[in-house]
């Protein structure tokens, strides 16, 4: 009697595990500064501190004159990067912003090459997210680079050494450069916020000028409410708001209060037009 042969069971193959890789989104950063456009807004936020420390330089301003540390800056160069991030933030970060943001999805739409890159694969979740990332870090290049060329001009044209804070309290340089870091970290956390919007806009229309107009507009006419007294009971729940309370990290203690406002604010903005971005992204027919 012969043996009856049990059925061999053949599992059918498996997908191989693809791992978690950040290739793409060192593409992506690397397409952001290679453009020249980005460029030349880095290079204008250099030149911001480095005009602020030579114009002082020739004509010191008396206290009261001009934007917030200004008049410090004579007795301590850390001070210029403070001042060039309070002259940078109505107009310069904003529209840095508007322009890497509003081209993140709009400039592959109108260039024709969304649909190839979710073909590669890729899932619009994790374009979106690649692309939101990438504009988060251009906001902290953005800062650093005004603060790090303020203290570089400062350092030359004026004293160093230990720096009298608002509160008439006194650091060492080290400790002045530690606050300068957590005020652009601050700055970037509050332009991100921005960029979430952008990047929402970005997924409206196909073409990048009026996403980058779009939420250049947004910025400017925000901080124009903001400066309305009639409407503030709105204020506070403006993004715009707490964009110069980083000035309360140069306090001792630090006055924590407006800043964790500044930052519960910009979370809030982009949790809710990310989650936006995202529901308008993952739902948008790209086929044509």
């Amino acid at each position: 009697m012969s043996a009856v042969e049990a059925p061999v069971r053949v599992s059918a193959p498996t997908a191989p595990h693809r791992a978690v890789s950040s290739r793409f989104f060192r593409s992506e950063l690397a397409m952001i500064y290679r453009r020249r456009r980005n460029q030349v807004i880095l290079a204008i936020l250099a030149a911001a501190p480095i005009l602020i420390a030579i114009a002082v330089k020739i004509s010191a301003p008396k206290n009261g004159d001009g934007p917030q540390f200004l008049s410090q800056i004579t007795q301590n160069g850390v001070f210029v990067a403070f001042t060039a991030l309070t002259v940078v933030i109505p107009f310069f970060l904003p529209l840095a912003v508007a322009v890497v943001s509003g081209d993140s999805i709009s400039g592959e739409a109108g260039s024709g090459t969304l649909r190839y890159l979710l073909v590669v694969p890729v899932s619009r979740t994790r374009l979106l997210a690649v692309k939101y990332a990438s504009v988060v870090v251009y906001c902290l290049t953005a800062a650093l680079v005004v603060a790090a060329f303020g203290v570089i001009i400062g350092l030359i044209l004026f004293p160093s050494g230990a720096a009298t804070l608002l509160s008439g309290s006194t650091v060492s340089f080290g400790g002045a450069v530690w606050r300068l870091f957590l005020a652009a970290l601050y700055v970037a956390a509050c332009m991100a916020a921005l960029g979430a919007i952008g990047l929402f806009i970005s997924t409206l229309v196909e073409s990048p000028v009026a996403a980058m107009a779009s939420t250049a507009g947004v910025a400017i006419t925000v901080q124009i409410l903001d400066n309305v007294p009639q409407l503030h009971a709105i204020q506070p729940y403006l993004f715009s708001h707490w964009w110069l309370s980083f000035g309360d990290l140069l306090r001792a203690p630090i006055a924590t209060g407006d800043v964790v406002h500044g930052l519960v604010v910009a979370l809030a903005y982009a949790a809710l037009f990310g989650a936006l971005a995202w529901s308008r992204f993952t739902t948008k027919d790209i086929s044509s």
